[in-house]
């Protein structure tokens, strides 16, 4: 299994606080799939105003996640070091449970298609096993 810390993810996308949405990647194989965690705690700033009463992680927030796992697999190759991986469409998204604060979501992104800098993945976010989200993130490596 390859595991990489927060540092070394930050060695491989751009991203940071407060909009690095994952704590560690498990396991990953690059230019084919990532598996990462964000352990979602009460203290996030999102939860100040989504929602007061009934925290919840906003869905927007949660496929953010999962590109940014996907960007790990993708900027992992080689010839993609240094690069940014943009959104570039979201297609059969479909959110299926709550993540709220104390949850530890799991974030796997496997690359099905890639041609040229264009390419898909197939996301899941679970909880405890059960499905929180999943879809399929289009992306453009630039």
């Amino acid at each position: 299994m390859n595991y990489l810390d927060t540092k070394q993810i930050q060695q491989i996308i751009p991203h940071r606080h407060p909009f690095l949405l994952v704590d560690y990647i498990e396991d990953y194989e690059p230019g084919e799939f990532a598996v990462g965690y964000k352990c979602v705690t009460y203290r996030e700033d999102f939860f100040k105003g989504h929602f007061p009463q009934e925290p919840v992680m906003p869905g927007v927030l949660i496929l953010e996640a999962l590109a940014q796992t996907g960007a790990v697999a993708i900027l992992s190759k080689p010839e993609n070091q240094g690069k940014i991986a943009y959104f570039g469409g979201l297609d059969k998204c479909r959110f299926k449970t709550k993540v709220r604060p104390g949850d530890k979501l799991r974030l796997e992104t496997r690359i099905v298609k890639q041609k040229g800098p264009l390419g898909v993945g197939e996301a899941v976010a679970t909880v405890d096993g059960k499905i929180a989200v999943k879809a399929q993130l289009t992306f453009m490596v630039g």
